[in-house]
């Protein structure tokens, strides 16, 4: 195929590059763009741009007639935020090499019974465009041109999309795949181990994250952010981005992929949702609290809501029906509450995290009701009634009724038949955002796949504050996602007195008698 004629492109930059030379890729960028491979495959440390120098080549790519090698381009993100983010990429890149554009049109995709959002850049002097698609792979069928497969392994059906971008191949086509690693026991790896022993045709380019450093990257941090370059806020920078990572760094920086770890959540997956934000609250009890008097432990926890809790309570959405999941525990992990809001859209996001650590039975069950009390449109609670937890999932079904509090027994068939709505709500936008917050990332982290079942298995975690942990607001994530399923209706209600002397006789006795039977009476109505 004839060669693509592209525009010549500003100087290189390398680690020695003064930040006024008038540099536009770095070296591993211009390395990956000069392949003109009809497969080739990207194996890459997070946060250094490949993927925005891909969107400059498909630019490039599109707007070149057919004479020039100019085709097509499809592109394909594991969700909406990445694809309008590759979109507007090659947006400005059009701009830049003053190629004649349409806007970014917004279409729909029909897929099932659902209706995806593509997004669509056309050149009308090639006649070619760039189209994000969804990752479904017949949504592939039938097309000529370059695909790109961006952050591969971690779509679904990698495999299935792979085979059909792979057919493109046979026309004339060409593949770009790019992604960080998500494991061992992964298509995309699998891929590229193909490649490396000569069992497929394509090429490999593998980026660290300190290699993309020696290169240039932070140089460009700079230049970006408008600061002078030092070499000793360099080190400290790269010493601070591998902390962040934790033990995630050797997967997420370094590209080894991990090995067998059945990680259900990716550390990728979970920093797009991060929102600084959204606060997390946390009660920590004194030390001996537990022999406190009780009037002394409710003073103290009175005082801890009003001041810390109440302000946040005044933020939320008076309109937006709110949800709740709480995972209980009482002296070793903490009491999560993760609370959610809807809004008109369906889509959801966090206005706060409420955590509690060592808090006796008593100060939770006060907690909770004082905050689920003060919530706007409270539709349904989900709690962890499993052991001690259903003391308290109990209480505030006695006090908001069964039919908006669900006590859930966590067993291997309730992970099986609700965790992946809940994998799937959080990679597809459904769920907006979540807390910026270590320990609420570590519980996340903790799902993995057992016997096909994702779930959190017996590992513990060490809080920032020395405490232990167990995925409790993974745990409580997950059944605030549950709990948003099966809403109830938002209406006012009052308890039935069923002690006053204003109910009639033969009403208390009717009432007495259906809690013999097992309902839910007792002080807090029905």
């Amino acid at each position: 195929m004839t060669d693509i004629k592209k525009p010549k492109a500003p100087p290189l930059l390398d680690a020695n590059t003064e930040l006024d030379a008038p540099a536009v890729f770095l070296p591993y960028q211009a390395a990956w763009i000069d392949d003109d491979s009809q497969l080739k495959i990207a194996e890459k440390s997070r946060r250094i741009g490949l993927t925005w120098a891909e969107a400059a080549d498909d630019v490039l790519i599109a707007a070149s007639d057919k004479k020039s090698g100019g085709q097509n381009v499809y592109y394909v993100g594991y969700n909406q935020d990445m694809t309008l983010e590759f979109i507007e990429a090659c947006a400005m890149w059009a701009r830049s090499f003053d190629h004649a554009a349409s806007e970014i049109e917004e279409g729909l995709w029909e897929e099932d019974d659902k209706h995806i959002k593509t997004f669509t850049i056309r050149f009308p002097h090639s006649k070619h465009r760039i189209t994000a698609l969804s990752s479904r792979p017949s949504n592939l069928r039938g097309k000529q041109g370059i695909v790109v497969i961006d952050e591969a392994a971690f779509h679904e059906d990698l495999a299935g999309l792979i085979k059909a971008a792979l057919a493109l191949l046979i026309w004339g086509g060409k593949v770009r795949i790019i992604s960080t690693h998500n494991g061992d026991e992964n298509a995309f790896n699998d891929l590229i181990q193909e490649v490396r022993a000569l069992k497929r045709s394509g090429t490999v380019h593998k980026t660290t994250f300190s290699e993309a450093v020696e290169q240039g990257l932070y140089k460009r941090v700079c230049l970006r952010l408008g600061r002078e370059y030092d070499a000793a806020e360099e080190v400290a920078w790269v010493k601070e981005v591998y902390k962040f990572y934790g033990d995630d760094a050797e997967e997420e920086l370094d590209v080894i992929p991990a090995q067998g770890s059945g990680r259900w959540l990716t550390m990728g997956q979970l920093e797009k949702l991060q929102n600084k934000e959204r606060p997390v609250i946390r009660f920590v009890a004194p030390k001996d609290f537990e022999l406190w008097t009780e009037s002394a432990r409710n003073e103290h926890v009175d005082l801890w809501l009003k001041e810390t809790v109440d302000p946040v309570l005044l933020t939320l959405d008076k309109t937006h029906p709110h949800y709740y999941g709480m995972d209980f525990a009482r002296k070793r992990d903490a009491s999560s509450m993760w609370w959610q809001a809807e809004k008109l859209n369906t889509t959801r996001y966090c206005p706060y995290v409420l955590e509690m650590e060592k808090t006796p039975y008593n100060q939770q069950k006060r907690i909770c009701i004082y905050v689920i009390e003060r919530t706007p449109r409270f539709s349904k609670g989900a709690n962890d009634a499993t052991g001690n937890g259903g003391f308290l999932a109990e209480q505030l079904q006695i006090k908001f009724g069964a039919h908006r509090i669900d006590a859930v027994n966590l067993s291997e068939g309730w992970y099986a038949e609700h965790t992946p709505h809940f994998g799937k709500c959080l990679t597809d936008g459904t769920i907006e955002d979540m807390p910026a917050d270590r320990d609420i990332r570590d519980d996340h982290l903790l799902f993995k796949k057992i016997k096909g079942v994702a779930r959190i298995p017996a590992e513990r975690t060490t809080s920032k504050s020395g405490s232990k942990r167990h995925g409790d607001s993974g745990i409580a994530h997950l059944l605030c996602d549950y709990a948003s399923k099966y809403p109830t209706p938002e209406l006012e209600w009052t308890p039935v007195p069923i002690d006053s002397n204003e109910v009639p006789r033969g009403m208390r006795d009717v009432f007495n008698k259906m809690a013999a039977l097992g309902g839910f009476l007792g002080g807090g109505g029905w």
